[in-house]
């Protein structure tokens, strides 16, 4: 399944005082990670966070806030995700975080399929 070459995110208002909480100087990056259990079941996480050192952009997509910031997305998720979806604030106190806002068959399509 190939996806789109470019995204267009919406940070919701909570995402956006996120965002302006937390400015970084290199692009946010929305990672996936594929990992077995002991019992050979699939454990597939996304999380955003700073691109780091050791990733190499060639790996992921482009996407675009509506105020141009570039979120960058793993090739992986960016192969199962719509081409538009929302970014969102979950978590309590220090656990917030930034995070997709998806519906649930989308969750579904971007974790299990």
């Amino acid at each position: 399944m190939s996806g789109p070459t470019e995204f267009r995110l919406q940070a919701d208002a909570k995402a956006r005082a996120w965002l302006d909480l937390h400015p970084v100087s290199v692009p946010r990056a929305i990672a996936y990670s594929v990992s077995r259990c002991c019992g050979g079941g699939k454990i597939c996480q996304v999380r955003v966070r700073e691109l780091s050192r050791k990733d190499n952009p060639d790996d992921f997509a482009t996407g675009v806030l509506e105020d141009g910031t570039e979120v960058l997305i793993d090739r992986r998720a960016a192969a199962r995700l719509p081409s538009r979806f929302g970014l969102t604030v979950r978590g309590l106190g220090r656990l917030k975080h930034l995070d997709l806002d998806l519906q649930a068959e989308q969750w579904g399509t971007l974790l299990y399929d």
